[in-house]
């Protein structure tokens, strides 16, 4: 079993910068707090059950973890904390002991600090970026490279390269072509809350053309993909107001498990390679309303809560998201 985002908080917001030119500003930090629960009932109880979470922000340079529990009831007879090789912190349990309920309740306190602004002109065209991540016997191996490949969730379609031959003319700097999909795709999709499933095939999403925050970000993945490009998918959490009062006015809709993605984006030959993140739910680069918990090919790789049971018979899913500023 596994659980659902609750993507109904997810909501539309402006445009970035029009014109060809996409500098972003970040401000100064912001202490944030998240609480997530997922509850399961079952109809007849459950004799033993393994869960993976990833329940815990990640840690790094753009966001520190100030504080963070994980409560789970009933209490776990074997519990391990570690580090996957992706940097993602997660947890497995078992619990051992007949329940007919399992919460997982995770509460964190999350300082997101000010990025770094990215000049979009100054990135490498994209065909350069698509050379670097080709694989050549005797060069030197990038890490990036293999997040440009097809993942479960995201087959290699002839849709998506469809859909992504607009944004990447001859030459254009990588950032302004994946900024343009983002709001074509933004543009040409429709968010409908609980339009589609965990499993939904993305083929259908392309058909129909509408879906929820996991739908946008799996299309724009392998819409990059498609075009030789290294692009990977991010679960976190979304403010309903920003901090920082971006884009001047705050955003729609309730707090709520969010997802999106990160392109690999080298600015020069010369300089070190980043990731830009990008929102196509709501058409912006993600800056400090954005909390990140796990990086991985797609969701099923950072899944919030998955496993296994014996026993359960039916069950009912409960998942309730709350961030708040704190600073």
């Amino acid at each position: 079993m596994q659980s659902r985002p609750t993507d109904e908080g997810t909501m539309r917001a402006p445009s970035p910068p029009p014109g060809e030119r996409a500098g972003v500003r970040r401000p100064r930090s912001a202490l944030l707090e998240i609480e997530h629960l997922t509850h399961y009932a079952y109809a007849a109880p459950v004799d033993l059950a393994q869960h993976l979470a990833y329940l815990r922000p990640r840690d790094d340079a753009a966001q520190q973890v100030e504080s963070f529990e994980l409560r789970i009831e009933p209490a776990p007879l074997h519990r391990r904390d570690e580090t996957d090789r992706l940097g993602n912190a997660r947890c497995a349990f078992t619990v051992s002991a007949p329940h007919r309920a399992l919460s997982a309740r995770a509460t964190s306190r999350v300082r997101v600090g000010a990025d770094e602004s990215i000049d979009a002109d100054a990135s490498l065209p994209w065909e350069a970026v698509r050379e670097r991540l080709r694989y050549v016997a005797g060069a030197a191996f990038e890490p990036a490279s293999e997040f440009r490949y097809a993942s479960p969730f995201i087959p290699a379609l002839p849709a998506l390269r469809e859909l992504a031959l607009p944004s990447f003319t001859p030459a254009r700097p990588v950032a302004l072509a994946a900024i343009d999909l983002m709001a074509r795709i933004h543009a040409a999709f429709t968010y409908r809350s609980a339009s589609t499933e965990v499993d939904t095939p993305l083929a259908d999403v392309l058909a129909t053309r509408e879906g929820v925050c996991q739908d946008f970000a799996h299309t724009a993945i392998g819409a990059l993909r498609s075009m030789g490009l290294a692009a990977h998918y991010i679960s976190g959490y979304l403010l309903t107001t920003p901090p920082d009062g971006a884009h001047g006015a705050p955003l729609l809709g309730a707090d709520a498990s969010h997802a999106w993605l990160a392109v690999w984006c080298p600015q020069t030959h010369a300089s070190p390679a980043r990731w830009l993140e990008l929102d196509p739910t709501n058409n912006l680069l993600p800056g400090q309303a954005h909390i990140r918990l796990a990086i991985g090919r797609d969701y099923g790789d950072v899944t919030p809560l998955r496993g296994v049971i014996r026993g359960g018979g039916e069950h009912k899913l409960e998942v309730r998201v709350r961030t708040r500023p704190l600073a």
